[in-house]
């Protein structure tokens, strides 16, 4: 099989020159192609077949001990000048890149299949979508990105069709964590991987195109790629409204976007539609309002954590047809994690279960499975225009200070707050966990260009005629003074949404405070919640002096990006340093009155 595209044949031409495969096949995302793929993998030993009687369609990947999470020191952004990746990238000069793991590609494909994966983020047939062509040697690479986009003849149509799209090479190489690249060159519209087959650097749909690459194609043509879910909140009178959230990874993503409403809200008539799990892509419509895809077609979901009593839709979701990364087996060949009843034999690495070597299951073992397996899988996540959002919702993981909601102002308050988040590290990438840092917009590793340019991009959508969704700020892990979450979170969540519901329909009153505004008193539903009292108090207690200290740390970290830090959010930070100065004083002013 050849393309009709003459630029996509002649970059496939070249790629098999340069790395010298045995053979190369191109990929029309059929089913049988996909048991094939399996089958062959079975044999190779890539894949480990599950137990089948309780997981039909379900399998093991084990990736190299060396490759379990994505690798942000070896993650070049290589714009011509290196200021237009800024200081939120590691920067190459594009020709010594090119160099460089130009010599890594030369004959790395030998004796291996070249696998051509043309493929859509987003609907097929939506204008908001767009198409790139994944060239690897990996068929687990091949089988995920089946699962993760529209993958196959119609998306090698669309692309035949319009004549553009993302280029990825990716090779898995040797696995040699020294010889490990995952390139982004944005102007050229590629990628280039090399060394690894973990999700985040080798399904090159995922963060490589569709955040990184798709952030500058955004801020190009007037949209925003952004790291967050999707989800549809329907109300006991039909009424849907959908709300876009951005958390770091392993903060509660998919637990929001496939969120069970507590039992009260059940009754009532609440439901919830899923639209995506990780990625939005946003464009405003001819109505001003912000319309948002989900440009993946699958869940690529962290395995710890996820149980029944946590996220009982995901379980539902990966009980078939469904491929692990680096979760533990249990005697019987059942697909194990920490938090799942039963006891593993084998940890993920293939050895003897021995709590000695740590957790049976990698902390950052995964999940690939098709969203339409969720149960609250929207048809919308299917409608070529997208959902309207109402609200634009960020998050972290923070034990103290940061309230358990607040509502921005403005839309410069907003993505001041976004700007502004922060989150304790997690296993999701490598490095110490637990460490506080500044990850604006739950982009800070994905974005394809200088963060001051990037918080100009945003803040340039607030123009007349626009119909902004309203934002607002969450911190479900804030913690009491024995160490303990003080929000039940999970399905609870839902109380807060609805908060922010009746905020945008005008319902909520709200009490207004430097930081933005809060909760009045009676406005957030409590009914059937344990909760007691003082630990709400404390979940909405804004501590001044904390704050303000808070404040100076955003108003360093945002220097950080000058000179191209818009003017408009410096001020918006002294604005509520000042708020917070003044209203430190006022209860001085009052006493002494």
């Amino acid at each position: 099989m050849a393309s009709k595209l003459a630029a996509l044949q002649q970059w496939v031409d070249e790629v098999a020159v340069l790395t010298r495969p045995a053979q190369i096949h191109w990929c029309d995302g059929s089913d049988a192609e996909y048991q094939a793929l399996v089958q062959q993998m079975l044999q190779t030993g890539d894949l480990i077949e599950l137990n089948q009687q309780t997981h039909p369609g379900c399998y093991l990947h084990r990736s190299h001990p060396s490759d379990v999470a994505r690798v942000e020191h070896l993650t070049f952004v290589c714009h011509p000048q290196q200021e237009d990746s800024g200081p939120n990238n590691h920067w190459m000069d594009p020709a010594a890149a090119h160099a460089k793991i130009d010599a890594l590609f030369d004959g790395c494909m030998a004796g291996r299949t070249l696998y051509v994966i043309p493929y859509c983020m987003g609907p097929i047939d939506s204008p908001l979508a767009r198409c790139g062509v994944e060239l690897t040697d990996s068929p687990y690479v091949v089988a995920n990105m089946r699962i993760m986009t529209r993958m196959g003849a119609a998306a090698q149509a669309r692309i035949e069709r319009e004549g553009r799209f993302v280029r990825g090479l990716h090779s898995i190489g040797e696995l040699d964590p020294e010889r490990r690249f995952i390139m982004h060159f944005p102007d050229e519209l590629l990628i280039k991987s090399y060394g690894s087959g973990y999700g985040g650097n080798a399904l090159l749909g995922k963060k490589c195109h569709a955040l990184r690459i798709a952030s500058h194609q955004a801020r190009a043509e007037g949209w925003l790629a952004e790291h967050m879910l999707i989800v549809g909140i329907e109300n006991p009178l039909g009424e849907t409204h959908y709300i876009a959230a951005a958390f770091p990874s392993a903060c509660g993503k998919t637990n929001l976007s496939m969120l069970i409403p507590p039992e009260g809200y059940l009754r009532d008539g609440w439901k919830v539609w899923t639209v995506g799990d990780d990625i939005c892509w946003m464009r405003p419509g001819t109505d001003g309002r912000l319309h948002a895809i989900n440009p993946e077609s699958g869940f690529f979901g962290v395995a710890p954590g996820t149980s029944d009593a946590t996220n009982h839709n995901a379980m539902r979701s990966i009980s078939h047809d469904t491929i692990f990364t680096n979760v533990a087996v249990t005697a019987d060949n059942q697909p194990w994690w920490e938090g799942l009843p039963g006891t593993p034999v084998s940890d993920w690495q293939g050895r003897a279960y021995d709590p000695a070597n740590g957790p049976a299951a990698h902390p950052n073992s995964r999940f690939t499975v098709s969203a339409r397996q969720c149960p609250t899988w929207s048809a919308q996540a299917e409608a070529p225009a997208g959902v309207p959002i109402s609200a634009i919702v960020f998050g972290g993981r923070r034990p103290a200070l940061l309230p358990l909601v607040m509502e921005a102002r403005d839309w410069a308050h907003g993505v001041l707050m976004g700007a502004a988040m922060g989150s304790e590290t997690t296993a999701a990438a490598t490095g110490a966990v637990g460490v506080l840092r500044r990850d604006s917009m739950a982009m800070k590793p994905f974005c394809g260009y200088h963060f001051g340019d990037y918080f100009a991009h945003w803040l340039a959508f607030d123009r007349p005629g626009a119909k902004l969704p309203k934002i607002f700020h969450v911190n479900w892990f804030r913690k009491g003074s024995n160490g303990q979450f003080l929000w039940p979170g999970y399905g609870d969540n839902l109380r807060v949404l609805e908060w922010m519901i009746e905020r945008i329909e005008g319902r909520a009153t709200g009490v207004d405070r430097p930081i933005g505004i809060l909760p009045a008193d009676g406005e957030l539903k409590l009914d059937g919640l344990a909760l007691e009292p003082a630990w709400l108090d404390e979940l909405l207690e804004v501590d001044h002096a904390g704050w303000q200290d808070e404040l100076a740390a955003i108003g360093d970290y945002l220097e950080t990006f000058a000179p191209r830090l818009p003017e408009r959010l410096r001020v918006e930070q002294q604005r509520i340093a000042q708020a917070l100065v003044e209203a430190a004083e006022q209860p001085r002013r009052q006493a002494s009155g």
